[in-house]
């Protein structure tokens, strides 16, 4: 099946890079609820056209925007996974019901239930590099950070700030609660059916001459157990409304469900929180862990309980650091 796509891909005269990135924006969204406000980010050609910007500040911008869209040209730097930004935040991090990524430019800094301290916008940024990109992020205050930062802010152009009440906001748009009838069985039907085309069937991805074409769901080269794409809620709202990328919306809730449910329910790099065993570890960030499989029998197997940080040589990046005021 994965042969026969990469065919169709190449038969259409398109690029497989062109098939995975340029996902049309779902056409069965959920509605504004009311009283939320629909920010529509500008895009880079606004930027071009944009004279007032100056154009010191237009190439930092730019450059922010080619590590969102290339993460992967940090690998071994950064980026220890086959991740790029562009992979959870689709639509270059402008789209509505995707996790854009403009949000936290408006919200931050504030209170962080995950780590438990207040956050700053390179904070948010860094924790992705640590956890979604099974990484460590580029130094507070450097280049590279300033340009992540820069394109965030320029995607909230326009956007009131500490306005909360957000239409297409992150991932959950189903609700927290997982149903109680959600299976790792029925999971795995609709993942072979809907997802394997795409992901493989052992979920790793596919690449085309080195380059990540479709990312991989679980193993080395998939987001970390510390992600918040390990919390089902989080997994299944992002599938609802943004998978399968030919046909995004075409799952049903409980199809979304129970494919998150699956997904999560296989082995992936470690938390780089963990304390050395995954119950303890899941109990001590439960706050973050109850939504998640982390720390739990699956198939006989308590899942995390291992020291593999797949192809990242440390487990903590150093930014991972408790922040108190007194």
């Amino acid at each position: 099946m994965k042969a026969n796509l990469l065919m169709l891909v190449s038969a259409l005269g398109l690029s497989t890079s062109a098939l995975a990135n340029d996902a049309k924006v779902p056409v069965n969204l959920p509605a504004p609820k009311d009283g939320q406000y629909v920010h529509e980010a500008p895009t880079i050609d606004d930027l071009m056209a944009d004279e007032s910007v100056n154009p010191e500040l237009r190439k930092v911008i730019l450059k922010g925007y080619d590590m969102f869209m290339n993460t992967q040209q940090f690998r071994g730097e950064y980026v220890f996974n086959d991740m790029n930004c562009k992979t959870c935040h689709m639509g270059e991090g402008r789209m509505n019901w995707s996790g854009p990524v403009w949000p936290a430019a408006t919200t931050l800094p504030d209170f962080r239930g995950k780590n438990q301290h207040v956050n700053s916008l390179e904070e948010r940024i860094a924790g992705c590099f640590a956890y979604s990109m099974n990484g460590t992020p580029p130094a507070y205050g450097s280049d590279d950070m300033l340009a992540m930062v820069a394109y965030h802010q320029w995607l909230a152009k326009s956007a009131p700030v500490y306005e909360r009440n957000i239409a297409g906001r992150g991932f959950s748009h189903l609700g927290k609660k997982i149903p109680e009838d959600v299976s790792y069985e029925k999971g795995q039907a609709v993942f072979e059916t809907n997802c394997a085309i795409c992901h493989g069937s052992d979920g790793a991805g596919q690449k085309k001459d080195g380059e990540v074409v479709f990312p991989p769901l679980w193993g080395d080269g998939a987001y970390n157990w510390g992600a918040g794409m390990t919390r089902i809620f989080t997994a299944a709202s992002f599938i609802k409304n943004n998978m399968p990328l030919s046909k995004p919306g075409s799952l049903t809730d409980d199809e979304a469900w129970n494919v998150a449910w699956y997904i999560n329910s296989q082995e992936r790099p470690q938390d780089p929180r963990y304390t050395g065993d995954a119950k303890a570890t899941r109990e001590q960030f439960l706050n973050f862990h109850k939504h998640t499989r982390y720390g739990t029998e699956v198939n006989g197997q308590v899942l995390g309980q291992h020291d593999n940080t797949g192809d990242k040589p440390f487990l903590k990046p150093d930014s991972l650091k408790p922040r108190t005021f007194e």
